[in-house]
Formats: structure tokens, C-alpha cells, sequence
């Protein structure tokens, strides 16, 4: 498994809801400054589906990531199984003015290991200053 993790200076709330509405992850859900996420659909709830579609701005890569919730605790736990059967999940935890996000998920046996929990660590980060710059 892979485990990545930030300490967000925000409520657990708003870490929550910035993670898991469309119109943000759009925003924050990209590992580089040349991809973007074009589209993100996330109906949050045990058996609800997501899709984000993550590319290069020039559209010379891309792929979409979608999986299926199985387990979903507000503003502490959302569990899910990707298409591919790899599980995952992401835990925040309330430390009063802060939350902290461990995303933990099983690797792609076809890509390096390394390379995934780079990607990961930068979505997060992305996630991170997303969060801690946002003007509601």
C-alpha cells in the first residue's frame, strides 16, 4: 500500500467539502502546473460512483480515474474501490484548527511505485494550498 499525508490549516469541514464537491476538485486535483482536471463527477455516497479526468494541457496524456464508494463517514472517512479492483481510502482527522489527510491506496502493478506516490504526494500538496488559500 501507499500512504500519503498533509496537515491542512483548516476545519475539517471545509477540508471535507473541498475534497469532495466537482466545481473544487476541478481545481486542486492535479499533480503538475502543464495538467488540469477538465471534468470530475462525485455522487458521494456508499455505492455512488466518481470519475475525475486528469490530462496534460496540451492533450498529449491523460486518463480518467473512477471507482465506486464503499464506505463513507462524514468528515472522517471515505473508503472506495477503483475499476480495477484496487482499493483505497482517505482519512481526515480533526486537530482542531487543522485536519490532517492520509490517503492510502494499493498500487498500479504496471507503473512504478515511486512514481505513483509522487503523483499522489503532489495532488495533495496541490489539495493543501488549495485549502489553505481559499476565500469562501
Amino acid at each position: 500500500m501507499i500512504k500519503v499525508q498533509n496537515i491542512i490549516k483548516a476545519p475539517i469541514e471545509k477540508v471535507w467539502e473541498l475534497w469532495t464537491l466537482p466545481e473544487h476538485i476541478m481545481n486542486w486535483n492535479i499533480p503538475f502546473a502543464d495538467w488540469h482536471t477538465p471534468y470530475a463527477e462525485n455522487d458521494l455516497k456508499v455505492g455512488g460512483k466518481f470519475k475525475f479526468t486528469m490530462a496534460s494541457k496540451d492533450g498529449s496524456e491523460g486518463f480518467d480515474f473512477e471507482g465506486v464508494y464503499t464506505k463513507i463517514e462524514e468528515f472522517s472517512l471515505i473508503e472506495y474501490q477503483l475499476l480495477d479492483n484496487r482499493i483505497a481510502s482517505v482519512r481526515f482527522e480533526n486537530l482542531d484548527t487543522e485536519a490532517k489527510l492520509t490517503e492510502t491506496f494499493e498500487p498500479e502493478a504496471t507503473i512504478s511505485k515511486d512514481m505513483q506516490e509522487q503523483f499522489c504526494r503532489a495532488v495533495i500538496q496541490n489539495f493543501k494550498k488549495y485549502v489553505e488559500n481559499f476565500k469562501s
